[in-house]
């Protein structure tokens, strides 16, 4: 049984693309068939995280008829099945969005969980990705114009008859801030899945297309995205496997430190 999860804020900036590629490469690690689609037609950045924003056909073509849903589908990190959005205006403007449910339903079957990274706001091309979801997390920014945005994207979510499965608070300062975390559960009326802390590691690999849990696998956000992934998925997650990663990441960079002593990045 397929699960279609929509990541939504309700204003642009809060991480949700980077919410979307680093749980959706750690739900494929953990061996689950997974597809993230961008579903933001104008302002798609999926497929620039994740080094795929030259590919031939994307979902600007499909949504246009130019092309098959199967052909704009492309391998990402640890297996996960990435579907992007264009960059162009032009093939902006050729986009049906109203196409999306057929086109999902074309390749529901294929996976495990179906996440769709969906545009900021609550115009049309945003509240289309709420409606056909069977659950939607919110990716919040612990600042009150976010907080509000988000609570309007749920009040939509629920007046269209959808799921708020709960939020992420994303980009915290202390992630042992229970304060935080509990005033924003109060007001938004949804359990919070996980704190992502602030983590220059995700700019890092961001300008390496990289999910961050790919490219720094045990900095502070990777290990939030991981506990959240297995959350997800109703699995324990492995303290001793991020010990061990960390023994790796140590022992590369000792290495790193004998054959560069000037300091060289090897990142």
């Amino acid at each position: 049984m397929t699960t279609v999860i929509t990541i939504a804020s309700g204003k642009g900036g809060t991480g949700k693309t980077t919410v979307t590629a680093n749980l959706g490469s750690m739900l494929a690690y953990h061996k689950k068939r997974t597809y993230i689609m961008d579903s933001d037609m104008g302002m798609a950045n999926l497929g620039l995280v994740l080094g795929l924003e030259n590919m031939p056909i994307t979902l600007h073509e499909v949504l246009a008829g130019k092309a098959d849903i199967h052909d704009a589908i492309y391998e990402g990190p640890f297996g996960v099945s990435v579907i992007p959005s264009g960059l162009s205006l032009e093939g902006f403007k050729n986009s049906d969005p109203d196409l999306l449910r057929g086109i999902m339903a074309d390749i529901v079957d294929e996976c495990d969980i179906l996440m769709i990274d969906a545009p900021a706001g609550i115009n049309h091309d945003g509240i289309i990705p709420l409606a056909i979801a069977d659950e939607v997390i919110l990716v919040v920014n612990p600042d009150i114009a976010s907080i509000v945005d988000g609570l309007k994207t749920k009040m939509i979510t629920e007046m269209m008859g959808g799921k708020i499965r709960g939020a992420i608070i994303n980009r915290v300062n202390r992630i042992d801030d229970k304060g935080t975390e509990e005033q924003i559960e109060k007001i938004l009326d949804v359990p919070i899945i996980g704190m992502i802390p602030e983590d220059t590691n995700v700019r890092r690999a961001s300008a390496n297309r990289t999910p961050i849990v790919v490219k720094y696998p045990t900095s502070d956000a990777s290990r939030a995205f991981r506990r959240i992934a297995s959350q997800t998925i109703g699995i324990e997650y492995d303290e001793d496997e991020e010990k061990s990663e960390k023994r790796k990441e140590n022992l590369i960079e000792r290495f790193a430190k004998a054959l560069f002593p000037g300091g060289r990045d090897v990142n």
